[in-house]
């Protein structure tokens, strides 16, 4: 039976985020029997904050990589990306250097000063890997992205089980992170070598500037809309810190990333292709060809995910008692609870760069500040009742009308360019 190539790069891409993953989720076990609740807690807040840094750092410019006709632009919109993450890292690094100490009382946890100077590290790395990601999937360079994902985790899990080892606590799980960001940006922009080589001499200051305009609305529109959907996702763990305590951030941790791993070997790789697709589906001569690839898209994610996402939710709790140990009972509690927002958060991020494709950045902003705004007040709630799972239920039902919302809005985008 012949592969189509749709199918090929998604099976290409899924293939090494699946080992990537497969990878971390293997150690996983091990980690949390080396390491406590409070080094998660406390690791995954320094994760936290690099994130949302990540999606300034670059203007969200290396989206705009895919969109050019050739590659001389596109190779410009490379350059001004990286040359923004370059610059917002030096600048990130002088604001810690001076104001360290009231950044960390502003996020509630003394630990974090001992690695804070890093975060402007692990922001270079996530920027670059980005630009390059990008970049890759235009090139069609889908086996180097497989490829800097498995060198990621594989660097990263066994660094952080040799720094356990030695009872590095939460520096261990810092270093780990960082060695394996590094390692994975460096893979990625080496693998790719050839073709920016080739295009290299394209890049002018003259042209950066160019393409820097053209593409405006990255910044303006879709960066604040892309900093929001990360620090929604984030808010969790920066209010349970502050509100709880790092070991409680450390229970959140592991039940969202338990549920996150296996979620993004699908999608992370199902939305590459499909941004590529759909970008070349709504360039050509047949625009009926996107709201077919949508529409199948969409239905077989929701159809196959269903019976896996129930059956997560009835034995999630047992399950996560015996795999990673009794000590982390309370994690599996969580994870119940965030299972429906995954579910549909699952289909909605794969279909989601319909927005980006046809320029409706806008709208999709003003959606996105609203399930900020109630995803924080959930928590508060939570905060302010001094429980837990209450702040995690309302953040769960109201994430969940959200995304609903979300794909009914995709289709009707679909619909109208047909």
């Amino acid at each position: 039976m012949k592969i189509s190539k749709y199918s090929l790069n998604v099976l290409t891409l899924m293939t090494g985020t699946t080992i990537a993953q497969a990878i971390t989720m293997v150690f996983t076990p091990v980690l949390t029997r080396i390491y406590t609740p409070e080094d998660f807690g406390t690791f995954a807040l320094y994760a936290s904050i690099s994130a949302m840094l990540a999606v300034i750092i670059t203007g969200r410019y290396e989206m705009a990589v895919m969109l050019p006709h050739d590659d001389a632009d596109a190779v410009n919109v490379l350059a001004l990306s990286i040359l923004l993450t370059t610059t917002l890292s030096i600048i990130f690094g002088i604001t810690i250097l001076l104001f360290g100490s009231q950044i960390v009382q502003l996020f509630g946890n003394d630990e974090l000063e001992k690695w804070l100077f890093l975060i402007p590290v692990s922001v270079f790395f996530l920027g670059s890997y980005q630009s390059f990601n990008y970049w890759a999937n235009r090139r069609k360079g889908f086996a180097s992205v497989s490829i800097s994902k498995v060198a990621q985790s594989g660097t990263a899990v066994s660094s952080k089980l040799a720094f356990g080892a030695f009872q590095y606590g939460t520096s261990g799980l810092v270093y780990g992170e960082l060695l394996g960001q590094g390692i994975s940006s460096f893979i990625l922009g080496y693998k790719n070598k050839t073709s920016l080589k080739k295009n290299i001499g394209h890049i002018k200051l003259k042209q950066i500037k160019r393409v820097a305009h053209k593409y405006r609305k990255f910044p303006r529109i879709n960066l604040p809309h892309a900093f929001l959907n990360v620090f929604s996702s984030q808010t969790p763990i920066i209010l349970i810190n502050y509100f709880f305590t790092s070991g409680i951030a450390g229970f959140y941790s592991l039940a969202n990333k338990i549920l996150m791993l296996p979620m993004s070997i699908i999608t992370s790789s199902y939305a590459q292709v499909f941004y590529e697709q759909i970008s070349s589906s709504a360039n050509s001569d047949s625009p009926g060809e996107v709201a077919s690839l949508f529409k199948k898209t969409l239905s077989r994610l929701m159809l196959y995910s269903f019976p896996i996402f129930i059956l997560l939710f009835i034995f999630i709790q047992s399950l996560v008692t015996i795999i990673f140990g009794d000590v982390w009972e309370e994690a599996g509690l969580y994870a119940m609870i965030l299972i429906p927002m995954l579910y549909f958060r699952f289909t909605g991020s794969v279909v989601s760069s319909v927005v980006l494709v046809f320029n409706r950045q806008g709208k999709a902003l003003v959606i996105e500040i609203l399930n900020t705004v109630l995803r924080v007040v959930a928590l508060i709630i939570g905060g302010i009742e001094n429980s837990i799972l209450t702040g995690l239920f309302l953040y769960s039902a109201s994430s969940s009308v959200i995304t609903i919302y979300r794909l009914v809005w995709y289709w009707s985008i679909v619909k109208e360019n047909r």
